[in-house]
Order: structure tokens, then C-alpha cells, then sequence
């Protein structure tokens, strides 16, 4: 049974380039349209009455009351906590490309995060809607195709859209 995952909608802190970790911005207005948007794509294949779990960053909550659901919030589906980095620019941070630098947040959660997205992908609900955050969602689908961090490099977190995932593969969902 599959997991349709979500990530919630832009955020003023995403369009500036900050580091938000468990750290909070609000929804830009396109943030918002985005989420109505995941609202249509749900109703549109059928999904809308799924069970809904949400992290509880004000980000992921309004995402999913702007698209239609009543969500269960869940502590697990929060962001990796980024420490000291959180609030920062990642401009000004020396990171290289892809994600996996972000487990080495100095007073983040660091490697330990790895670990609670394994654990989520095989102890969430199915199927169910989980509006959650880039890092969970990209930690979750590699696990559910049986790939460790080493895979996070290659997988993309976009706002928007809704990904079908199960051990099976995946499908994005528009």
C-alpha cells in the first residue's frame, strides 16, 4: 500500500535561502496556491478522504488545511533539526551540493536522522497522505526503495506536487 507524500507549500525562509530545520517562516502566497493546488491533485486521483499525518511545523499544517485535509500531527515527520545553522543563510554556509551535508549541522540531529526516516517508512500507516518537509520526504522515499542515505543526493524535494511511493517505486502525481 502506497504513501502519498507531500511538501508543504513555499516558504518566506525558501525563497530567501535560510536553513529552517524546526524553525518556522510562513507560507508565501505562492506557498499557499501551492497548497490548494495538492488539494486538486488529491481530489483529481480520488485520494482527498486518506487518512492525513502532518508534521507539526506551522509550514506543514497550513499546507494541509489550504488543501482540504484534517491532519493528524505526528513529531516524527518534523525536519531534521539543523542546530546552529538554523536561520542561516545557506549562502553563507560552506556546504557542497545535494542534502546530506545538512547531517553535519553542528547541534543538529545529525546522522540519528537517518535513522527516524527508516523507521517512519516502515512504521507509517498505508496508505495515507503525510505533508511533510525536503529532507523527510527525500529520507522517505529513498527508504522506501530500500536506499540509504547514499541515494539522497540524486532525489529532489519540489513544493507542489504529490509523490505515490511504496517499496514498489514511485510516481509523481500533478
Amino acid at each position: 500500500m502506497p504513501l502519498y507524500l507531500m511538501r508543504h507549500g513555499e516558504t518566506a525562509w525558501n525563497v530567501e535561502g535560510r536553513m529552517q530545520g524546526r524553525r518556522d517562516s510562513p507560507l508565501t502566497p505562492r506557498g499557499e496556491a501551492q497548497a490548494r493546488a495538492l488539494g486538486g491533485i488529491l481530489v483529481a486521483h480520488g485520494l482527498s478522504g486518506l487518512p492525513c499525518l502532518a508534521s507539526p511545523a506551522g509550514r506543514a499544517t497550513r499546507t494541509a488545511a489550504l488543501a482540504g485535509l484534517a491532519a493528524t500531527v505526528l513529531e516524527d515527520l518534523s525536519e531534521i533539526g539543523m542546530g546552529r545553522w538554523e536561520g542561516r543563510l545557506r549562502s553563507d554556509l560552506t556546504a557542497s551540493d545535494g542534502v546530506r551535508w545538512k547531517l553535519d549541522a553542528p547541534g543538529g540531529e545529525g546522522r540519528a536522522f537517518a535513522g527516524r526516516v527508516a523507521r517512519l517508512a516502515v512504521a507509517l500507516p498505508r496508505p495515507a497522505l503525510v505533508v511533510t518537509h525536503g529532507m523527510v520526504l527525500i529520507g522517505l522515499r529513498a527508504a522506501l526503495r530500500g536506499q540509504g542515505p547514499e541515494a539522497w543526493d540524486g532525489l529532489d524535494d519540489p513544493q507542489g506536487v504529490v509523490f505515490r511511493a511504496d517499496e514498489g517505486g514511485e510516481a509523481v502525481l500533478r
